[in-house]
């Protein structure tokens, strides 16, 4: 069953397992208000297990393009377009939340994103990156790191 996340009455509506579900559901909530600020869109999830699509998109590229595998369940995912950009997300029981952008365009930018949840550790699969901080209204502080996709997927 799908949810439209709702930024105004933040809910941890399918991310109850998480030991971080609020600051999880924060997190996905200030994507909810950034897709429907600059886009006009409903950021709507569904849970992964409806997703598999989806998730395993995403794991794959993970893996051909920097060789990680992440440990975390994934809860809840969602893949949508917005002009001429694919994104997609996986929200995973840990406290991290998985982007992919993918601009469909030859010239267009492509990368994967990682957000961590506030009081979550970061996970051992991204130990190597550098995280840097933002203050959220809905998510607290967010550490986030990228890098860029350089194959076709």
């Amino acid at each position: 069953m799908s949810y439209v996340v709702d930024f105004t009455d933040v809910s941890t509506v399918g991310l109850e397992t998480s030991p971080v579900a609020p600051a999880l559901a924060g997190l996905r909530a200030n994507e909810a208000r950034y897709f429907r600020n600059k886009y006009g869109h409903d950021f709507t999830t569904e849970p992964a297990s409806e997703a598999r699509e989806i998730v395993d998109r995403v794991a794959r590229i993970l893996r051909e393009e920097r060789g990680i595998v992440i440990a975390s369940r994934p809860l809840e995912a969602t893949e949508f377009q917005v002009e001429d950009i694919r994104w997609s997300y996986v929200f995973y029981e840990s406290g991290l939340s998985i982007n992919v952008l993918y601009t469909l365009g030859d010239a267009g930018k492509r990368a994967v994103g990682f957000k961590l949840s506030d009081g979550m550790e970061v996970p051992e699969e991204l130990s190597t990156f550098k995280f840097a901080r933002q203050r959220s209204k809905l998510a607290g502080t967010i550490r986030g790191s990228f890098f860029v996709i350089k194959g076709e997927y």
